[in-house]
């Protein structure tokens, strides 16, 4: 099993313009990209996203062979998932720690 970690961290937040204006101001991001319900601030090592939507705390990529069988193998071992979109392609797990993360192939 090599998986590894993707350099796209996802925010969902009520307002992605506030909290994009945040980053910006106290943390000196740059707004890249603007579209209906997100706003990307690309970074030369890690890509923020920030999305219209509840908040779920931060999101990271994890790249996997299948997602269908991490799903399976990470529920039996005590995670959730938080969000399945088969078709956007999107599967937010919760680990028995907190973290949340996407599968993705």
């Amino acid at each position: 099993m090599a998986n590894s970690f993707g350099n796209d961290i996802l925010l969902q937040a009520p307002d992605p313009k506030a909290v994009a204006a945040f980053y910006v101001k106290h943390l000196g991001f740059a707004i890249t990209g603007e579209h209906d319900r997100w706003i990307d601030l690309r970074g030369n090592h890690i890509n923020l996203f920030i999305e219209e939507g509840p908040s779920l705390g931060p999101v990271l990529e994890v790249t996997v062979d299948n997602v269908e069988k991490a799903k399976q193998r990470l529920v039996a071992a005590g995670g959730k998932v938080v969000k399945d979109e088969p078709n956007f392609p999107r599967c937010y797990i919760q680990d028995p720690f907190g973290l949340i993360y996407n599968l993705t192939t």
